[in-house]
């Protein structure tokens, strides 16, 4: 089968776009700014909040032209220039209660983000590395119950990953049907609104742009960028990536993250011709 041209590419940012010091690379940079002179759609999608990705859509460009940014995995699309929120979706009250009392009673903390701050239930090690990866300021909540109240995109339970397994298979029992869950990291673990991923909103985008699914190709390394690659009409996981992405995507970079992966895809079949899938 013949690639269709692309018309939108869907860019995932840690451990595919970003280098593991969160700098996009010059020739990367370079690459995107002349698909976007040919026509291009970019697109971010990210697990950040608006505020964790503000900087690397400037980075690109994006802030100055009308677009679209992906942002807590799905549960949130912002206008890239003015920065408005035009969708979002928010967990069930109850429902994030009933899995912060969950994580609770199995000794992890629970964190939610409002703006630019990161709300802690209590700290530790992977919370931490969570506040040095988003730059957001952290704060450990004394009533973590009434932040839950306010509203929430998602929550997200940092822990080791062996740990982390069984809990996710708790919380599944008790909540599945309500919740969509992944580990976004393998010490990361996300809940989100059921239905809600990056993949329903990259769908939404592209019908707003009035994009074919065809047309868009969408690029990845976790499990929370399993539902845009399975949407897209050409998904590709990262070399670096997770080697069940890599199983169901139809392309895979030549190069992991820190060696311009992206780029060399954008080059190959945007900028120039792919061979046939």
């Amino acid at each position: 089968m013949v690639m269709e041209p692309i018309r939108m590419l869907v860019l995932d940012l840690d451990d595919t776009l970003l280098r593991s010091d969160l700098s996009i690379s010059y020739r990367t940079r370079n690459v995107i700014k002349k698909a976007v002179a040919q026509g291009l759609v970019v697109v971010l999608a990210s697990g950040r909040i608006p505020a964790a990705i503000d900087r690397f859509s400037k980075t690109l460009g994006m802030s100055k032209r009308p677009g679209y940014i992906i942002c807590s995995n799905g549960t949130i699309i912002q206008e890239s220039n003015t920065g408005k929120i035009i969708w979002e979706a928010q967990l069930d009250t109850e429902t994030a209660l009933a899995v912060y009392d969950l994580a609770t009673a199995e000794g992890f903390p629970v964190q939610i983000y409002e703006d630019d701050i990161m709300y802690v239930s209590k700290t530790n090690e992977f919370t931490r590395y969570d506040q040095k990866l988003t730059g957001l300021k952290q704060v450990v909540a004394d009533d973590f119950h009434s932040i839950v109240r306010k509203g929430c995109n998602k929550l997200l339970i940092p822990g080791d990953p062996m740990l982390l397994q069984p809990l996710e298979i708790l919380i599944r029992t008790y909540l599945g049907n309500d919740i969509n869950l992944f580990t976004s990291k393998p010490y990361f673990l996300e809940i989100l609104p059921r239905g809600t991923d990056k993949g329903s909103a990259l769908a939404r985008v592209a019908r707003m742009l009035g994009i074919e699914q065809s047309a868009v190709m969408a690029i990845g390394d976790s499990m929370n960028d399993e539902a845009m690659i399975r949407w897209a009409g050409t998904g590709v996981a990262m070399l670096n990536g997770d080697e069940r992405i890599k199983q169901i995507a139809d392309l895979v970079t030549e190069s992991s993250n820190e060696e311009d992966g992206v780029a060399g895809i954008i080059e190959q079949y945007i900028l120039g011709k792919g061979p046939p899938l």
